[in-house]
């Protein structure tokens, strides 16, 4: 995989020397989004030496040495300095068990090798919480957990040696200043590119050594194809109901109200018979769920209805190619129209993805608010995202582009007015208050 400048990266620097032997560290997040390259990255350039593990090819003979030898750590190290051909230095040394969820053992024989001190631990793992990748172990306390995302916007932007936008953009942000026009486009016209493409490193390599948008889409239907195939393999028992959530999602994201209606997938459906299925998705790091938060207070978790969620694509390029999953735009048409807003593509769609994913980015969990008024739609509310701000809620309305009015934002300051931050619209514009309310650029999201 191509080198790409991420921020995870100085995170593990953190642990390295926060953690100093004391505790491993477990790389988690979808497939394809880096983690391998990570790790072992991260081993050879911070250790004298290091020795990568990858399960999905171990040798038997460090396999059998996990399961026969792992109150023997002597031995342990010996087989594995004489199978790798690599010396090992105590402290100076580190240790990536690579995929560790295609062998649940030697996850549990992290808690003895933390213990022993030697040398530091890297783990990396999709589909790390499923019970059939856990098994029967003892998940160690020792880890600590590092979520690695796909690219966000200022990463993409490093990839092509961009190490101005995002900070100007960053200024602009805390002064709450106007971009002005030339320098708005700009921004706007590297945000769109990156919300096409999207920021799984697969597909951000095939676009940085082309320019083609079809290239890309090539690299990220290889993707879609390699998320269907662990939905056949790891969600035996309900794999039918994981498929169905997981191609509805453009079609539920193209509503206007994008609550997934399990009714579309069948008439009868209920929350209890999915609730797996949801679950098997953001364990996955697949989607990137949003709950509906039926009392805007400072603990939202706490009024989160499950069974009234949003589906998010964990990537906002993959959406892209997830919705036109025929074949029919694998070439630049489709990405074209896309790119300069063609009224005829779902834009709203795929900004409001773009802005959900930025947000999870950035630690966030994701909470939205829905009122429907069974008498009158006039009264119903509808509100795109709810954040925790100075221990208030901002409400957070993502507008795609031309627009009007912010009906439901209003009815819901006049609902909640003394629990809130100050409203924030998400927008193809530039900065601008107005109304009390803030208008940031959709680029700014992250900032948020």
């Amino acid at each position: 995989m191509q080198a790409f400048r991420r921020k995870c990266y100085g995170k593990l620097l953190d642990w390295k020397q926060s953690s100093r032997g004391r505790t491993a560290v477990m790389i988690d997040g979808a497939r394809r989004v880096g983690k391998t390259w990570l790790a072992t990255e991260f081993a050879r350039r911070e250790y004298d030496t290091s020795i990568v593990v990858d399960f999905s090819k171990a040798d038997s003979r460090i396999t059998s040495a996990i399961r026969d030898r792992a109150s023997d750590l002597d031995a342990f190290f010996t087989t594995l300095s004489l199978v790798s051909g690599t010396r090992l230095h105590p402290r100076r040394s580190a240790i990536v068990f690579d995929e560790v969820q295609l062998f649940p053992p030697a996850r549990q024989m992290i808690k003895h090798l933390v213990a022993d001190g030697r040398y530091d631990y890297i783990e990396t793992g999709s589909l790390i919480s499923l019970k059939r990748n856990v098994g029967d172990i003892l998940v160690p306390s020792e880890e600590e957990h590092l979520d690695m995302p796909p690219m966000d916007f200022e990463e993409f932007r490093w990839a092509f040696g961009d190490e101005a936008t995002v900070p100007t953009v960053r200024e602009r942000f805390e002064a709450r200043a106007p971009m002005t026009r030339a320098l708005h486009e700009t921004a706007m016209e590297r945000f769109r590119e990156y919300m096409l493409v999207g920021g799984m490193p697969q597909a951000v390599a095939a676009y940085a050594d082309s320019r083609d948008f079809g290239d890309a889409d090539r690299a990220k239907r290889e993707i879609l194809r390699l998320y269907r195939d662990d939905i056949a393999k790891f969600a035996k028992g309900y794999e039918a109901r994981v498929r169905a959530l997981f191609d509805a999602i453009p079609e539920q994201l193209s509503r206007k109200e994008k609550k997934y209606r399990l009714s579309s997938i069948r008439k009868e459906a209920r929350f209890r018979e999915y609730e797996d299925a949801f679950t098997w998705l953001d364990d996955a790091r697949v989607v990137n769920p949003c709950l509906n938060a039926t009392e805007p207070t400072a603990g939202l978790g706490f009024s989160a209805e499950h069974a009234t969620q949003k589906l998010y694509m964990g990537d906002t390029g993959l959406l892209v190619t997830h919705a036109y999953d025929d074949g029919r735009y694998m070439d630049n048409a489709l990405y074209r129209e896309i790119f300069f807003g063609n009224a005829g593509v779902n834009n709203g769609m795929v900004a409001e993805n773009a802005v959900a994913q930025a947000f999870r980015a950035s630690g966030r969990k994701l909470f939205f608010y829905s009122r429907a008024d069974p008498k009158t739609r006039k009264n119903s509310i509808e509100i795109d995202f709810l954040l925790r701000r100075g221990g208030r809620i901002c409400p957070v309305e993502v507008k795609s582009g031309n627009y009007r009015s912010h009906a439901s934002l209003d009815k819901f300051r006049a609902k909640f007015g003394s629990r809130l931050a100050p409203p924030v619209i998400l927008y193809t514009k530039d900065v601008m208050q107005k109304d009390g309310i803030l208008h940031l650029p959709l680029y700014m999201a992250m900032f948020l």
